[in-house]
């Protein structure tokens, strides 16, 4: 049964990780280009699509997933 609880657990995993995903990235294209604008830029387009990629990712797994869940007898 879903519950607002995970829901506001899977929507924070998603943020916490999109700080961590999104300072790679930045430091990544930094480095390689060497441009500040750019590497924000990419960083900001970046987040935004993989933050909602992955919340849907993370909900269809706790509707759908069932690897490594223990059946309740």
């Amino acid at each position: 049964m879903e519950t607002k609880a995970s829901r506001t657990r899977h929507l924070a995993k998603t943020i916490t990780w999109r700080i961590i995903a999104s300072a790679t990235t930045f430091t990544f294209v930094y480095v390689v280009f060497g441009d500040i604008k750019a590497a924000s830029g990419i960083m900001v387009m970046e987040s935004i699509l993989k933050m909602v990629l992955y919340y849907f990712h993370e909900r269809a797994w706790f509707r759908y997933g069932n690897i490594g869940r223990k059946d309740d007898e």
